[in-house]
């Protein structure tokens, strides 16, 4: 073998070496989904494993997401990760998300809901596990214009700015409408093998579905309840009248029964089914005055107050609250029925006679 064709061996077999290698390396990036369990995030998840990237998982759950109910996103967000052959990490944002609720820096939409500054939170948080466990950049399922407040051009721009996360966020789905970001132009990523899916529309989702060969495709990620104009209602009346921040059991709260603001700093929660009944049992503090009929089937009611009553409007509050309570019992127009009421840090229970209220009273405090 002559020299000059030993010199050009010698530079293939480098060459190879190279490419073998630039392979390796690239099997090694690692990136961060924020996975709701919804069809979204999940075929984000399926195209970056398809361009060979390891992912791992972080899901974010809130005071107002159905995050441990039954087959809440909880429980899909789970079955997403183990059906992804993915690690999981879950953030709850709790006391934190209320203080920001309160007051988002970037409003609300049309409910309650701090869309913008929601985002940011769980992009903090999809942040620290990235550069924990020394990804790359994030990825989420997030489709442009899919949602109106914050999955437009300008809000993404903003969210990703707060969080020092400018062109490291990678939206699979909609990737080539939007600016190349940091994986694409450092050659992480293939730009053609992403997604142009955009609007509210599920027809490009549910293609990439069949082409990924999912024969059951989830449908989105549950919905947020600050989105939901009733449930809306009752967070800002409880924002309005407790004079500190609320705590998550008066959040939890929020979810079940019928609501009744008796005054600025008092309220009536009555259950509407026994499983309701006994929620509001576990979620009573031993402030609260726990009503309950005793000779016929009726609904437990907790009434809270939110600052230390005016005793001589106390008996009258109560006395309310037990006429509301029999409003929603087994009961008839100006007959008597025996109700018991509980206060367990009084610890005394007591047993009363009253009337039901009529249905116009009732309608002039509730929320």
């Amino acid at each position: 073998m002559s020299k000059p064709e030993l010199i050009k061996s010698e530079e293939k077999t480098k060459g190879d070496y190279d490419e073998s290698n630039s392979e390796k390396q690239k099997d090694k990036v690692k990136a961060v989904a924020l996975l709701s369990g919804g069809l979204d995030s999940q075929l984000a998840v399926r195209m970056m494993k398809e361009q060979g990237i390891e992912i791992e998982a972080v899901a974010i759950k809130t005071p107002f997401c159905d995050f441990d109910c039954g087959k809440g996103c909880g429980h899909k967000v789970l079955e997403a990760a183990t059906e992804l052959d993915i690690n999981l990490k879950t953030v709850y944002l709790g006391k934190e998300y209320l203080t920001m609720l309160k007051s988002p820096k970037h409003g609300y939409g049309s409910g309650m809901n701090p869309c913008i500054d929601c985002r940011m939170m769980m992009y903090e948080e999809a942040k620290k596990h990235m550069e924990k466990i020394g990804a790359s950049f994030v990825i989420t399922g997030e489709v442009l214009h899919q949602r109106p407040m914050s999955q437009n051009s300008n809000a993404l721009s903003i969210i990703e700015k707060g969080t020092s996360m400018e062109g490291k966020i990678l939206r699979p789905l909609s990737a080539k409408l939007m600016t190349p970001t940091k994986p694409e132009t450092d050659g992480l990523i293939d730009r053609s093998l992403l997604g142009s899916i955009r609007g509210r529309s599920r027809r490009g989702q549910l293609d990439l579905a069949t082409r990924y060969g999912m024969m059951d495709p989830p449908n989105s990620a549950g919905g947020c309840l600050l989105t939901d104009p009733q449930f809306s209602k009752r967070v800002r009346d409880l924002f309005n009248h407790v004079v500190s921040e609320p705590s998550l059991n008066d959040v939890d709260l929020l979810k079940i029964g019928r609501h009744f603001r008796l005054n600025p700093y008092s309220k009536l929660i009555v259950g509407r089914n026994h499983a309701e009944n006994e929620m509001l049992l576990s979620y009573s503090e031993d402030t609260d005055y726990i009503i309950q009929p005793v000779s016929i089937p009726g609904p437990v009611s907790i009434l809270r107050f939110y600052v230390r009553p005016d005793m001589r409007k106390h008996k009258k509050l109560l006395g309310r609250s037990i006429n509301i309570t029999l409003r929603y019992s087994d009961t008839v127009q100006d007959c008597y029925y025996e109700v018991q009421i509980i206060n367990r840090k009084k610890n005394w229970t007591k047993q009363v006679s009253s009337q039901r209220c009529d249905n116009d009273e009732v309608e002039l405090f509730r929320i």
